[in-house]
């Protein structure tokens, strides 16, 4: 991957580069707001399609169930299906993004992908063929979980440094609200589609629809190469030497913190994504609400996290202390599941604050990783950190399953329970490894931008002692 598509748009050295022409006027210069915020929005719509679509099973459980004839386990496999190639390919996907495609290209091969995934899931889904819709889902995400770091990849090029905590919970409001309108629109959409087509060709039909959104992730894929290519033209970046390129035994040189914030993410994310993908029929079975409403329950998470992220990633960007707001995030989670678990208070006052713990914890999670990593290897950082959660995510979801099949409930959320403790313990190592190295993951925001005039004022002088003296 070249330095024009890894180093910050906002970077000290490009202030001082003077701009003529479009790249001059306000909304087509490429370090003013209006620009940069347009392209924040076809960011944000980047994985919209990829999350509409990753939870098509959860939005039609019953349904699909009955239409395919299949076990809870068997459509569980639909989740794990997703999370197996991403066990692997994430890391190979973030590497190929900072050694060999870059993040343009990389981006639109994984939304194709995505795109090729689903049609092949609603193709199985219309003939009734179970193994050709977990081939669907394989493919589907082999382009799902790289796609999202190329997101993130994306992010931190151009926000890094200023509003990055902020710009990844926007990202994760928009992705909720792809989750969300699946979780409430695909229901109504089978109605309607089975007045004409009955069982599991009507299945079939309402899983192309997810096809067209897949499109539009595409779409935006193609725009942010265009605006990306653009931009580092414009701010005439120079190409990447040889021996800065990131290699793979690179990995080995990650610090503890990073494969503990791996721990965190997939200790906390398999208490939930698993829980959303059978919530349906535990809300039906606990709380006897009909069908249509515990589809309104198990969405609330994405409801309520597509409005509270961008507003929690604004808080942890003014106030720093991310470490604080990871583990804040955990134990409030945990809470939650306690109430679903333990009492027969209504499902919508645990699934509503669960939906703000969790974006608090993934506004002030993901961007501590360009705090560890070097820019060239962030790609690769966040394909790893993916690719663990996901292999936790495939393992859980069929472990998930196979409990509701065996066991029930109430043992599945003791189950989420104890993963939650896994990551809350961790966080708090986290933090205090962290304190005794200096807290630079938990610094406040006034520190950081302290700690950030510092090194660009020790760079700007670097620089006037390599100049020849006349």
């Amino acid at each position: 991957m070249s330095v024009d598509e890894r180093k910050p748009l906002l970077g000290s050295d490009e202030e001082d580069i003077e701009l003529t022409g479009c790249g001059a006027t306000l909304a087509c210069n490429p370090r003013r707001g209006l620009h940069r915020y347009l392209v924040l929005i076809i960011m944000c719509f980047l994985s919209f399609g990829s999350y509409f679509c990753y939870d098509n099973p959860a939005a039609l459980q019953d349904t699909m169930i009955s239409d395919l004839n299949i076990s809870e386990s068997q459509f569980m496999s639909f989740y794990s299906w997703y999370s197996w190639p991403n066990v692997i390919l994430c890391f190979f996907g973030g590497f190929l993004i900072d050694k060999v495609f870059g993040v343009r290209l990389g981006a639109i091969i994984f939304s194709t992908f995505v795109t090729a995934g689903q049609v092949v899931f609603a193709t199985g889904a219309m003939i009734n063929a179970v193994w050709l819709m977990d081939l669907g889902r394989f493919i589907f995400g082999i382009g799902g979980e790289s796609l999202a770091v190329s997101q993130n990849t994306y992010a931190v090029k151009w926000f890094q440094g200023r509003e990055l905590n902020m710009v990844f919970g926007l990202q994760l409001s928009f992705s909720r609200v792809g989750s969300t309108v699946n979780m409430n629109i695909m229901q109504p959409i089978y109605n309607m589609i089975s007045q004409n087509f009955a069982g599991y060709k009507c299945l079939g039909v309402v899983l192309y629809v997810g096809g067209f959104m897949c499109i539009l992730s595409l779409i935006c894929a193609l725009a942010l190469s265009f605006f990306d290519k653009r931009a580092d033209k414009i701010l005439k970046r120079k190409v990447l030497s040889a021996d800065e390129t990131i290699k793979i035994r690179d990995v080995k040189d990650f610090p503890l913190s990073m494969w503990m914030l791996c721990i965190i993410c997939v200790a906390y994310y398999v208490a939930v994504f698993p829980f959303i993908g059978l919530g349906l029929v535990f809300f039906e079975m606990k709380y006897n609400l009909s069908p249509a409403i515990s589809n309104s329950v198990n969405s609330l998470v994405y409801i309520i996290s597509a409005v509270a992220s961008p507003v929690c990633g604004f808080v942890v960007d003014r106030t720093g202390k991310n470490l604080f707001w990871v583990i804040l995030g955990t134990l409030v989670t945990i809470g939650c599941h306690a109430l679903l678990a333990f009492t027969t208070i209504t499902p919508y006052v645990a699934m509503s604050i669960m939906g703000v713990s969790y974006s608090i914890l993934a506004s002030s999670l993901w961007p501590i990783v360009s705090l560890i990593v070097k820019n060239n290897q962030l790609g690769t950082a966040y394909g790893i950190m993916q690719a663990i959660q996901n292999l936790g995510l495939a393992v859980i979801s069929l472990v998930a399953g196979m409990i509701v099949d065996s066991k029930g409930y109430l043992l599945l959320e003791v189950f989420f329970l104890a993963w939650l403790c896994v990551a809350l313990i961790t966080g708090v190592l986290l933090y205090l490894i962290d304190a005794a190295k200096g807290g630079k993951l938990n610094q406040s925001a006034g520190e950081r931008q302290k700690e950030r005039e510092l090194k660009l004022l020790k760079e700007a002088e670097d620089e006037e002692e390599k100049k020849p003296l006349n």
